[in-house]
C-alpha cells in the first residue's frame, strides 16, 4: 500500500508528465487533466518546487527553473516550526490557523517538507471525512 508522503510523489510525477506534454496550464486545467484534487495539485506543486522543476507565471504552471522557493520555502518553514513546536500530529486546518497561512498554501508547503523527507503524513477519517494529519519525523 502507498503511503501519503509516497503519494505526494506520484502526483508530483503526474504534474510534471502533463506539464512536459502539454506545456503550460492554469491551475484549473492541470486539476482537469490530472484528475487530481486542489490538495493533492498543492503538495505535487510543493513537492515539485522543492525539486526546482516548476514554475508559476501569473495563473500559469510549467516546467522549469522555480520561482516559487521565496513563498513556498517561507511557508515550509512556518509549517515546520509550527510541528516542531506542537510535537504531535496536526490536521491542516489547525497548521492553517497556528501559520497564519491559507490552507492551499499549508497543503504546498507539506509538498515542499515531504519532498524533503521531514514528515509524516496519514489519512484518518472523522465524521465521515477524511482529514490529513502530519508531523515531524
Amino acid at each position: 500500500m502507498t503511503t501519503v508522503i509516497e503519494q505526494f510523489g506520484l502526483n508530483a510525477g503526474k504534474v510534471w508528465q502533463v506539464l512536459n506534454e502539454k506545456g503550460p496550464l492554469s491551475e484549473t486545467k492541470l486539476v482537469n487533466t490530472t484528475l487530481l484534487n486542489e490538495q493533492q495539485l498543492r503538495t505535487a506543486i510543493g513537492w515539485l518546487a522543492r525539486e526546482n522543476k516548476i514554475c508559476r507565471n501569473k495563473t500559469v504552471y510549467k516546467i522549469g527553473d522555480t520561482n516559487l522557493v521565496e513563498k513556498v520555502g517561507a511557508d515550509a518553514g512556518k509549517v515546520w516550526t509550527a510541528l516542531q513546536k506542537k510535537q504531535t500530529e496536526v490536521d491542516i486546518s489547525s497548521l492553517a490557523r497556528l501559520t497564519k497561512i491559507e490552507v492551499r498554501d499549508v497543503y504546498t508547503a507539506l509538498g515542499w517538507l515531504a519532498r524533503e523527507d521531514k514528515i509524516v503524513a496519514k489519512s484518518v477519517k472523522k465524521q465521515k471525512k477524511q482529514q490529513l494529519k502530519v508531523c515531524l519525523k
